[in-house]
Protein backbone atom coordinates (compact mmCIF):
# COMPACT_ATOMS: atom_id res chain seq x y z
CA UNK A 1 0.00 0.00 0.00
CA UNK A 2 1.33 3.43 -0.84
CA UNK A 3 1.87 5.86 1.96
CA UNK A 4 0.07 9.37 1.17
CA UNK A 5 3.12 11.25 -0.04
CA UNK A 6 4.18 8.58 -2.64
CA UNK A 7 0.68 8.51 -3.38
CA UNK A 8 0.31 12.04 -3.58
CA UNK A 9 3.27 12.76 -5.95
CA UNK A 10 2.56 9.53 -8.39
CA UNK A 11 -1.46 11.45 -8.53
CA UNK A 12 0.24 14.65 -9.69
CA UNK A 13 2.64 13.19 -11.70
CA UNK A 14 -0.58 11.31 -13.58
CA UNK A 15 -2.11 14.76 -14.21
CA UNK A 16 0.45 16.65 -15.07
CA UNK A 17 0.86 13.67 -17.87
CA UNK A 18 -2.71 13.98 -18.49
CA UNK A 19 -2.70 17.94 -19.03
CA UNK A 20 0.56 17.29 -21.28
CA UNK A 21 -1.50 14.74 -23.52
CA UNK A 22 -4.68 16.78 -23.57
CA UNK A 23 -2.46 19.83 -24.62
CA UNK A 24 -0.69 17.61 -27.16
CA UNK A 25 -3.93 16.29 -28.96
CA UNK A 26 -5.65 19.01 -30.52
CA UNK A 27 -2.32 19.10 -32.49
CA UNK A 28 -1.83 15.80 -33.48
CA UNK A 29 -5.60 16.31 -34.67
CA UNK A 30 -5.07 19.18 -36.42
CA UNK A 31 -2.11 17.26 -38.03
CA UNK A 32 -4.01 14.11 -38.98
CA UNK A 33 -6.47 16.33 -40.57
CA UNK A 34 -4.59 18.43 -42.87
CA UNK A 35 -5.13 19.61 -45.36
CA UNK A 36 -8.40 20.45 -44.58
CA UNK A 37 -8.87 23.54 -45.99
CA UNK A 38 -7.40 25.18 -49.65
CA UNK A 39 -5.32 26.58 -50.91
CA UNK A 40 -1.80 24.83 -49.95
CA UNK A 41 0.57 27.67 -51.52
CA UNK A 42 3.74 26.65 -52.48
CA UNK A 43 5.93 30.15 -52.66
CA UNK A 44 8.73 30.01 -55.68
CA UNK A 45 11.19 32.77 -54.28
CA UNK A 46 11.92 33.86 -57.78
CA UNK A 47 10.07 35.44 -60.72
CA UNK A 48 8.37 33.85 -63.26
CA UNK A 49 9.99 31.34 -65.88
CA UNK A 50 13.12 30.56 -63.89
CA UNK A 51 13.86 27.10 -62.70
CA UNK A 52 12.19 27.77 -59.21
CA UNK A 53 9.32 28.62 -61.19
CA UNK A 54 9.33 25.71 -63.27
CA UNK A 55 9.78 23.17 -60.43
CA UNK A 56 6.68 24.96 -58.46
CA UNK A 57 4.67 24.31 -61.26
CA UNK A 58 5.46 20.97 -62.52
CA UNK A 59 5.08 19.48 -58.54
CA UNK A 60 1.44 21.91 -57.82
CA UNK A 61 -1.10 19.94 -60.21
CA UNK A 62 0.04 16.73 -59.06
CA UNK A 63 0.29 17.86 -55.17
CA UNK A 64 -3.00 18.97 -55.63
CA UNK A 65 -4.50 15.83 -57.10
CA UNK A 66 -2.79 13.88 -54.28
CA UNK A 67 -3.62 16.13 -51.77
CA UNK A 68 -7.34 16.89 -52.45
CA UNK A 69 -7.06 20.78 -51.64
CA UNK A 70 -6.06 23.31 -54.27
CA UNK A 71 -2.12 24.17 -54.67
CA UNK A 72 -1.47 27.48 -56.17
CA UNK A 73 2.30 28.91 -57.00
CA UNK A 74 2.88 32.33 -55.95
CA UNK A 75 5.85 34.29 -56.97
CA UNK A 76 7.45 36.25 -54.54
CA UNK A 77 11.31 36.94 -56.24
CA UNK A 78 13.72 39.47 -55.20
CA UNK A 79 17.07 39.51 -53.15
CA UNK A 80 18.47 35.97 -54.34
CA UNK A 81 14.99 34.23 -53.54
CA UNK A 82 15.38 36.26 -49.48
CA UNK A 83 12.07 38.06 -50.15
CA UNK A 84 10.36 35.20 -50.65
CA UNK A 85 11.80 33.11 -48.00
CA UNK A 86 11.28 35.52 -45.63
CA UNK A 87 7.52 35.82 -46.42
CA UNK A 88 7.73 31.63 -45.94
CA UNK A 89 9.60 31.98 -42.57
CA UNK A 90 7.09 34.61 -41.40
CA UNK A 91 3.84 32.23 -42.16
CA UNK A 92 1.96 30.66 -39.84
CA UNK A 93 2.98 27.37 -39.13
CA UNK A 94 0.42 25.63 -40.39
CA UNK A 95 1.08 23.76 -43.35
CA UNK A 96 -0.20 26.11 -45.86
CA UNK A 97 2.65 27.68 -47.42
CA UNK A 98 5.69 26.46 -48.34
CA UNK A 99 8.75 27.53 -50.07
CA UNK A 100 10.73 26.63 -53.28
CA UNK A 101 14.19 27.56 -52.86
CA UNK A 102 17.32 27.75 -54.93
CA UNK A 103 20.67 27.33 -54.11
CA UNK A 104 21.09 30.60 -53.35
CA UNK A 105 19.20 29.80 -50.59
CA UNK A 106 22.47 28.04 -49.22
CA UNK A 107 24.57 31.41 -50.39
CA UNK A 108 22.29 34.08 -48.85
CA UNK A 109 23.34 33.74 -45.05
CA UNK A 110 26.95 34.30 -46.23
CA UNK A 111 26.46 37.45 -48.73
CA UNK A 112 23.38 39.14 -47.11
CA UNK A 113 23.68 41.42 -44.43
CA UNK A 114 20.80 41.64 -41.72
CA UNK A 115 19.14 38.83 -43.62
CA UNK A 116 15.23 38.89 -42.24
CA UNK A 117 15.17 35.03 -41.27
CA UNK A 118 17.58 32.56 -39.52
CA UNK A 119 18.39 30.04 -42.43
CA UNK A 120 18.72 27.12 -39.98
CA UNK A 121 16.43 28.63 -36.85
CA UNK A 122 13.31 29.73 -39.07
CA UNK A 123 12.87 27.53 -41.45
CA UNK A 124 12.21 23.16 -41.46
CA UNK A 125 13.50 21.35 -44.52
CA UNK A 126 10.24 19.21 -46.16
CA UNK A 127 12.29 17.39 -49.33
CA UNK A 128 15.37 18.42 -51.29
CA UNK A 129 14.18 18.10 -55.34
CA UNK A 130 17.08 17.44 -57.10
CA UNK A 131 20.38 18.96 -57.86
CA UNK A 132 21.53 19.50 -60.96
CA UNK A 133 25.18 20.42 -62.74
CA UNK A 134 26.57 23.84 -64.11
CA UNK A 135 28.44 23.94 -67.32
CA UNK A 136 31.56 25.66 -68.50
CA UNK A 137 31.37 26.66 -71.80
CA UNK A 138 33.19 28.76 -74.06
CA UNK A 139 32.31 30.12 -77.80
CA UNK A 140 32.77 27.53 -80.48
CA UNK A 141 35.43 29.36 -82.43
CA UNK A 142 37.76 29.30 -78.91
CA UNK A 143 40.84 28.05 -79.10
CA UNK A 144 40.06 25.52 -75.63
CA UNK A 145 39.07 22.22 -76.65
CA UNK A 146 38.89 20.86 -73.38
CA UNK A 147 39.20 22.32 -69.85
CA UNK A 148 42.88 21.49 -69.57
CA UNK A 149 43.34 23.91 -72.12
CA UNK A 150 42.10 26.30 -70.08
CA UNK A 151 44.66 25.44 -66.88
CA UNK A 152 47.66 25.59 -69.32
CA UNK A 153 46.17 28.96 -70.50
CA UNK A 154 46.21 30.18 -66.58
CA UNK A 155 49.81 29.51 -65.75
CA UNK A 156 52.17 31.72 -65.27
CA UNK A 157 52.24 35.22 -65.06
CA UNK A 158 49.55 36.32 -67.50
CA UNK A 159 46.47 38.28 -66.74
CA UNK A 160 44.61 34.59 -66.39
CA UNK A 161 41.71 33.30 -68.17
CA UNK A 162 38.03 35.56 -67.31
CA UNK A 163 34.66 34.06 -66.79
CA UNK A 164 30.60 35.40 -66.81
CA UNK A 165 28.74 34.22 -64.43
CA UNK A 166 25.14 35.48 -63.50
CA UNK A 167 26.13 37.42 -60.72
CA UNK A 168 28.82 38.17 -57.93
CA UNK A 169 28.04 35.25 -55.33
CA UNK A 170 26.18 33.08 -57.59
CA UNK A 171 26.85 29.39 -56.73
CA UNK A 172 28.79 29.74 -60.28
CA UNK A 173 31.39 32.38 -59.49
CA UNK A 174 31.39 30.57 -55.69
CA UNK A 175 32.24 27.05 -57.52
CA UNK A 176 34.91 28.47 -59.98
CA UNK A 177 36.19 30.66 -57.22
CA UNK A 178 37.13 27.89 -54.81
CA UNK A 179 38.39 25.78 -57.84
CA UNK A 180 40.39 28.40 -58.64
CA UNK A 181 41.82 28.86 -55.12
CA UNK A 182 41.85 24.94 -54.86
CA UNK A 183 43.36 24.38 -57.98
CA UNK A 184 46.33 27.17 -58.21
CA UNK A 185 44.31 28.48 -61.30
CA UNK A 186 44.22 32.81 -62.19
CA UNK A 187 40.77 32.58 -63.25
CA UNK A 188 39.12 36.25 -63.14
CA UNK A 189 35.27 36.56 -62.61
CA UNK A 190 33.32 38.86 -64.17
CA UNK A 191 29.83 39.32 -63.06
CA UNK A 192 26.92 39.68 -65.52
CA UNK A 193 22.90 40.74 -64.37
CA UNK A 194 21.52 37.45 -64.79
CA UNK A 195 21.81 34.87 -67.51
CA UNK A 196 20.21 36.35 -70.91
CA UNK A 197 23.12 38.95 -70.79
CA UNK A 198 25.93 36.55 -69.71
CA UNK A 199 24.79 34.18 -72.48
CA UNK A 200 24.53 37.16 -75.32
CA UNK A 201 27.98 37.78 -74.68
CA UNK A 202 29.42 34.26 -74.29
CA UNK A 203 27.72 33.19 -77.82
CA UNK A 204 29.14 36.51 -79.23
CA UNK A 205 32.73 35.87 -77.85
CA UNK A 206 33.11 38.66 -75.86
CA UNK A 207 34.09 36.55 -72.69
CA UNK A 208 36.50 33.38 -73.00
CA UNK A 209 34.14 31.36 -70.50
CA UNK A 210 31.01 31.37 -68.96
CA UNK A 211 29.47 29.31 -66.04
CA UNK A 212 25.47 28.81 -66.02
CA UNK A 213 22.95 26.07 -65.32
CA UNK A 214 22.54 23.16 -68.04
CA UNK A 215 18.83 24.70 -68.34
CA UNK A 216 20.65 27.97 -69.78
CA UNK A 217 23.92 26.52 -71.12
CA UNK A 218 22.50 23.60 -73.70
CA UNK A 219 20.29 25.38 -76.27
CA UNK A 220 23.43 27.22 -76.92
CA UNK A 221 25.96 24.23 -76.79
CA UNK A 222 22.93 22.42 -78.96
CA UNK A 223 23.41 25.06 -81.48
CA UNK A 224 27.00 24.66 -81.40
CA UNK A 225 27.41 27.88 -80.76
CA UNK A 226 29.16 27.14 -77.28
CA UNK A 227 31.12 24.47 -76.52
CA UNK A 228 31.21 22.43 -73.41
CA UNK A 229 34.27 21.81 -71.46
CA UNK A 230 33.16 20.74 -68.16
CA UNK A 231 30.07 20.32 -65.50
CA UNK A 232 30.73 20.91 -61.81
CA UNK A 233 28.96 18.30 -60.12
CA UNK A 234 30.96 14.70 -59.43
CA UNK A 235 28.93 12.86 -61.94
CA UNK A 236 28.48 13.98 -65.79
CA UNK A 237 25.01 15.03 -66.30
CA UNK A 238 22.86 12.92 -68.55
CA UNK A 239 21.52 16.21 -70.85
CA UNK A 240 25.39 16.13 -71.27
CA UNK A 241 26.72 13.01 -71.42
CA UNK A 242 29.85 13.22 -73.10
CA UNK A 243 31.37 16.14 -71.25
CA UNK A 244 33.44 15.42 -68.41
CA UNK A 245 33.40 16.39 -64.84
CA UNK A 246 36.32 18.86 -63.32
CA UNK A 247 36.95 15.73 -61.60
CA UNK A 248 37.71 14.27 -64.44
CA UNK A 249 39.68 16.72 -65.53
CA UNK A 250 42.27 16.83 -62.61
CA UNK A 251 40.28 18.10 -59.91
CA UNK A 252 39.54 14.76 -57.97
CA UNK A 253 36.44 15.07 -55.21
CA UNK A 254 34.76 18.81 -56.94
CA UNK A 255 31.51 18.64 -56.56
CA UNK A 256 29.23 22.16 -56.74
CA UNK A 257 25.70 21.15 -57.79
CA UNK A 258 22.73 23.80 -58.47
CA UNK A 259 20.34 22.48 -56.01
CA UNK A 260 16.38 22.83 -55.51
CA UNK A 261 14.67 22.16 -52.25
CA UNK A 262 11.16 22.91 -50.35
CA UNK A 263 11.13 24.19 -46.98
CA UNK A 264 8.16 25.16 -44.18
CA UNK A 265 8.19 27.39 -41.62
CA UNK A 266 9.94 26.60 -37.98
CA UNK A 267 6.71 24.88 -36.35
CA UNK A 268 5.38 23.58 -38.69
CA UNK A 269 3.59 20.16 -37.10
CA UNK A 270 6.46 16.94 -37.73
CA UNK A 271 3.57 15.22 -39.17
CA UNK A 272 2.46 17.76 -42.19
CA UNK A 273 6.23 18.06 -42.69
CA UNK A 274 6.35 13.94 -42.86
CA UNK A 275 3.36 14.13 -44.75
CA UNK A 276 4.39 16.71 -47.36
CA UNK A 277 7.86 15.08 -48.24
CA UNK A 278 5.85 11.54 -48.77
CA UNK A 279 2.91 13.76 -51.42
CA UNK A 280 6.46 15.51 -53.09
CA UNK A 281 8.30 11.93 -53.18
CA UNK A 282 5.40 9.92 -54.15
CA UNK A 283 4.93 13.00 -57.21
CA UNK A 284 8.87 13.03 -58.03
CA UNK A 285 8.23 9.02 -58.80
CA UNK A 286 5.83 9.66 -61.78
CA UNK A 287 7.98 9.35 -65.25
CA UNK A 288 6.01 12.15 -66.45
CA UNK A 289 7.15 14.88 -63.28
CA UNK A 290 10.35 13.20 -63.72
CA UNK A 291 11.01 13.83 -67.24
CA UNK A 292 9.75 17.12 -66.80
CA UNK A 293 12.34 18.05 -64.42
CA UNK A 294 14.89 16.24 -66.00
CA UNK A 295 14.32 18.49 -69.17
CA UNK A 296 15.60 21.35 -67.04
CA UNK A 297 18.74 20.01 -65.66
CA UNK A 298 17.49 18.48 -62.35
CA UNK A 299 18.46 14.62 -61.50
CA UNK A 300 15.65 13.97 -59.04
CA UNK A 301 16.87 13.38 -55.32
CA UNK A 302 13.78 12.81 -53.03
CA UNK A 303 14.56 11.28 -49.44
CA UNK A 304 13.72 12.21 -45.90
CA UNK A 305 12.94 15.62 -44.47
CA UNK A 306 16.27 14.88 -42.29
CA UNK A 307 18.12 14.32 -45.53
CA UNK A 308 17.27 17.31 -47.16
CA UNK A 309 18.23 19.33 -43.74
CA UNK A 310 21.64 18.16 -43.82
CA UNK A 311 22.52 18.68 -47.24
CA UNK A 312 21.26 22.51 -46.75
CA UNK A 313 23.32 22.92 -44.04
CA UNK A 314 26.44 21.60 -45.74
CA UNK A 315 25.81 23.60 -48.96
CA UNK A 316 25.68 26.68 -46.49
CA UNK A 317 28.61 25.77 -44.05
CA UNK A 318 30.46 25.16 -47.37
CA UNK A 319 29.68 28.48 -49.57
CA UNK A 320 30.18 30.50 -45.54
CA UNK A 321 33.90 29.27 -45.73
CA UNK A 322 34.27 30.40 -49.49
CA UNK A 323 32.78 33.90 -49.28
CA UNK A 324 34.73 34.37 -46.11
CA UNK A 325 38.21 33.33 -47.50
CA UNK A 326 37.79 35.01 -50.57
CA UNK A 327 36.13 38.56 -49.48
CA UNK A 328 32.98 37.87 -52.03
CA UNK A 329 30.43 40.92 -51.96
CA UNK A 330 26.73 40.43 -53.31
CA UNK A 331 26.30 42.62 -56.56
Amino acid sequence: MLSAPRLARRTAAASLAGLALAALLPAVAFAQAWPARQPVKLVAVFPPGGSVDQVARILAPVLQQRLGQSVVVDNKGGASGSIGTAAVAQSPPDGYTFAVVFDTHGVNPSLIPNLPYDTKGDLAAVALIGTGAMVITTVATSPYKTFGDVVAATKGAGPGVSYGSIGSGSLGHLALTMLSRNGGLNLVHVPYRGGGPLMNDAVAGHVPLAVGSVFLSKPHIDSKRLRALAVTTSQRSANLPDVPTLAESGFAGFDAPAWWAVLAPAKTPPEIVRRMNEEINAALKLPEVAQKLEAQGIVVTAGTPADAQAFIERQVDTWAQVVKANNIKAD
